[in-house]
């Protein structure tokens, strides 16, 4: 087997991930995944003030500390931080390496940014294929721009075992290794609904390890004595994280997750097996970043009486002050009646304002609402001082043929390895989903209580669409969840969702339902003025909600198996 740990999931991660990965135990690979839609807008704002940027600069910080320590052991460095200037990380390292006085061999992988004027960024989520050959040139450690974020296990994998484009079935596989591992902590016990039953109460989770074998199926763990866990259960959260239906689309396989089974396999160790794939599809997916104007925000408190009146007080007012074009007004109703303190008794007005004007978009608005101080509604208050705006972007996406992107390994050498496009008329048999197993009876008798005490979910955001994964914790549960929580169900208990699609898969070999809702997140993250702008309190906003539960399902989890 190949072992391949995960230092970081995201532009920010715990800085000390590093040290720890590699001072934990063994390791052949530790990969950084730095990159998401929002990252790269930000790394294209910091491109624009200069060049020779572009990169996750933390990520060189980081290496400065544990370089040295890599190469003596071993370790090979596989990180997308390149962002949108691999060349320039590369660079960058071999010349930390050489004030390090270590010898590492860098190679990079090129060909994902495309050119766009009418955009900020854009690239396409190239495969793993040219990770591979970096590593096949000999690389210490690789960097990539934009690929898909399970391509940095994907590739080492194929490096270790001379996959061809034709092992669908193992490439499946790793790449489910590789979604499982990419976000870091998330898998061994981060933001895990039933956190309170982890063994640290989720206090400082360590970072996950895959063990990738030949044939593509993996045993998920993490070094002896870290924090959080692995279980079923946690890697089934992971597992339903920003994926849609059961065909997971990538450039170089499109992984069935409905055939995916998980068992456990001794303490912290749960074995991922039986995952098929088949031929990918002849796009990649680009993301493509625009700046969308500027904007601005201000919070007013509303305390005691009349909340609804005195919301509409400073909306009349406000839209007097500075016209109503691109005003949004969210009365966040967080009072509580007969408080015995201000904040209980307070509701929170937020007024948003985005514009293509700065200049009405900053102190115009800022300065109108504060002015509002002494001459608006009893107790008139604002969290917030008055500012200038600040650029905001818009995320979204589509595709290019995959024959049309110029995929490039730099080896170490500086030789340049065009990487083929798939075949994407590959021949194979479409992958069965597993059987699904009978459905236990479920006892009409119900009692009232919070949907969480039965289900877990996990959700989070794909540019303005949020996934939902909600998965039961026994087959008994499963058999009710299935057929109870329907798209009309999620409308009653969501109602934002109500005027927007949703599509539904069922995943029983996970005992889960996947919901994407198309449009949640409006123009991505960069650009909501949600509360919630990447949806990752969805899930837990769901399980909050008081609903019927049949009493003969249980509250706690059902063993360690699914």
């Amino acid at each position: 087997m190949i072992r391949i740990g995960n230092a970081s999931g995201f532009y920010g991660d715990r800085f000390s991930a590093w040290r720890e990965m590699l001072d934990g135990g063994e390791l052949d690979v530790l990969t950084g995944d730095y990159l998401a839609e929002l990252t790269m807008l930000i790394l294209g704002r910091d491109r624009l003030r200069d060049p020779d940027l572009g990169y996750a600069k933390t990520f060189l910080r980081q290496l400065e500390t544990c370089l040295g320590t890599a190469l003596d052991r071993g370790v090979r460095i596989v990180t997308n931080a390149g962002g949108l200037n691999p060349a320039g990380l590369a660079a960058a390292i071999d010349r930390l390496a050489g004030r390090l006085g270590v010898p590492a061999r860098v190679g990079y992988v090129e060909g994902d940014a495309l050119q766009r004027p009418d955009a900020l960024t854009a690239n396409a989520y190239l495969g793993a294929f040219g990770i591979a050959a970096c590593l096949d040139g000999g690389a210490d450690v690789v960097v990539t721009g934009r690929v898909t974020d399970a391509s940095l296990v994907v590739g080492p994998a194929i490096a270790r075992y001379g996959w061809g484009r034709d092992d669908l079935d193992a490439l499946a596989g790793a790449t489910v290794a590789g979604h499982l591992i990419e976000c870091g902590a998330q898998v061994t016990g981060g933001n895990f609904s039933f956190f309170t039953e982890l063994p640290d109460g989720g206090h400082r989770p360590g970072f996950p390890i895959a063990e990738v074998h030949p044939d593509g199926s993996t045993v998920l763990t993490k070094h002896p004595g870290t924090g959080g866990a692995v279980t079923v259960e946690t890697v089934t959260a992971q597992l339903l994280y920003e994926v849609g239906g059961p065909a997971y689309l990538g450039p170089d396989v499109v992984t069935r997750l409905d055939t995916v089974t998980l068992r456990p396999d001794g303490p912290d160790r749960v074995r991922v097996s039986g995952v098929r794939g088949t031929p990918p599809p002849s796009t990649l997916k680009v993301g493509v970043n625009n700046l969308g104007g500027f904007r601005n925000s201000m919070t007013f408190v509303l305390c005691g009486l009349d909340i609804e009146a005195k919301a509409a007080l400073v909306r009349g007012q406000i839209e007097e002050a500075v016209g109503k074009d691109g005003l949004e007004f969210v009365l966040a109703r967080t009072d509580h009646r007969d408080a015995v303190d201000t904040e209980a008794a307070s509701a929170l007005l937020h007024v948003h304002l985005r514009d293509s004007d700065k200049t009405r978009a900053g102190r115009a608005f800022s300065a109108a609402a504060v002015e509002l101080a002494l001459a608006s509604y009893p107790g008139c208050t604002l969290t917030t001082l008055p500012g200038d705006a600040t650029p905001y972007g818009v995320f979204t996406a589509d595709a290019v043929p995959q024959d049309e992107v110029a995929h490039v390994a730099v080896l170490p050498s500086g030789e340049r390895v065009p990487i083929a496009a798939p075949d994407c008329a590959v021949s194979t048999a479409e992958a069965e989903p597993l059987p699904a197993a009978a459905a236990p009876a479920v006892s009409e008798q119900t009692r009232r209580g919070a949907l969480g005490e039965l289900v877990g979910a996990r959700s989070g955001d794909k540019g303005g669409d949020a996934n939902l994964g909600v998965w039961a914790r026994s087959d008994v549960g499963y058999a009710w969840l299935r057929d109870w929580l329907t798209v009309g169900r999620l409308a009653e208990l969501l109602p934002e969702t109500t005027p927007l699609s949703v599509q539904r898969h069922e995943l029983p070999n996970l005992r889960a339902v996947n919901f994407v809702i198309e449009g949640l997140l409006g123009a991505g993250v960069a650009a909501s003025t949600r509360f919630d702008p990447q949806a990752k309190a969805l899930g837990e906003l769901l399980r909050s909600r008081i609903v019927d539960l049949p009493v003969d399902v249980p509250t706690g989890p059902a063993g360690d198996a699914a």
